[in-house]
């Protein structure tokens, strides 16, 4: 806020100077043209008589969809368990790695803040810039097609986000605990069992809980890649145009989202 003197002597609030009006309005336009850029850009790499033709094929696919082909629902129970085991078993081991890398890469518990902290960070960074899918691929021309390559996918994809967010559970811990340890005698591991563990394990379980809900969801689309789960009778439907079977699939899928999401909230309603 700015006071601004009249001529007739009264005084005028502003929230803002002319000065940064003008900045505001100088960023606007460039944010404006920014967007005009891009939009031009993208308008002449996209086919337009798709894009409205759109509403015609979804209504057709919809139509031959309909109504889903329950008689196929016996091919899935198999399937659809690889896929809870895929987001179980990749969580699991995606914790096993996270914690170390979570420890090394706060700033309170690291070994060393000039060279074992920054390649934490790398790993965590690394980790949780590429998605599972490119992960998949790339782990299905190593190991092979299969419910594997998808658990070890799921599992390197989710040890940045595990581990992020449990270094910033280590930094916010309370200090007096872990100086009233200390100062009795203890060694550098009974501070860490006794003073930061026992703070920080709520948050533990609230991320691995969190984490399998979202790998539950990315695990049922690794099959399109080839690694196992529900996604692989999804892809192989898709390619043979069998519109009631993935439709069912794709019933079957959310139904597994959404306990996924139940079971979530319940356990992390208690937890917390």
């Amino acid at each position: 806020m700015v006071t601004i003197a009249k001529p007739d002597g009264t005084h005028e609030w502003k929230r803002r100077t002319q000065r940064e009006g003008l900045t505001r309005w100088f960023y606007w336009l460039i944010g404006v043209a920014v967007f005009v850029y891009c939009w031009n850009v993208i308008s002449q790499s996209t086919t337009w008589f798709f894009v409205w033709d759109a509403p015609r094929i979804a209504g057709d696919i919809l139509e031959r969809a309909t109504p889903p082909r329950w008689s196929y629902i016996e091919k899935l129970w198999w399937p659809i368990w690889d896929t809870l085991n895929i987001a179980t078993l990749g969580t699991i081991a995606a914790l096993f790695m996270a914690v170390p890398v979570a420890f090394l890469a706060a700033r309170n518990t690291t070994p060393s803040r000039l060279f074992i902290r920054p390649v934490a960070l790398l790993i965590i960074v690394s980790t949780r810039s590429i998605n599972s899918l490119i992960w998949a691929l790339l782990l299905i021309a190593i190991i092979g097609p299969g419910v594997f390559a998808g658990v070890v996918a799921i599992a390197i994809r989710s040890i940045g986000f595990c581990a992020k967010l449990l270094y910033e559970a280590i930094e916010e811990i309370d200090h007096s605990q872990v100086e009233a340890i200390t100062a009795t005698g203890a060694s550098r591991w009974q501070v860490m069992a006794y003073g930061i563990v026992p703070q920080i394990m709520p948050a533990f379980a609230g991320i691995a809980v969190f984490r399998w809900d979202i790998n539950i969801r990315e695990s049922t689309v690794l099959g399109l890649v080839g690694a196992g789960g529900i996604g692989l009778q999804l892809s192989a439907s898709l390619d043979v145009l069998a519109w009631p079977q993935v439709a069912l699939i794709l019933i079957v899928i959310l139904f597994a989202v959404v306990i996924g999401e139940w079971v979530s909230a319940k356990v992390r309603g208690a937890i917390i």
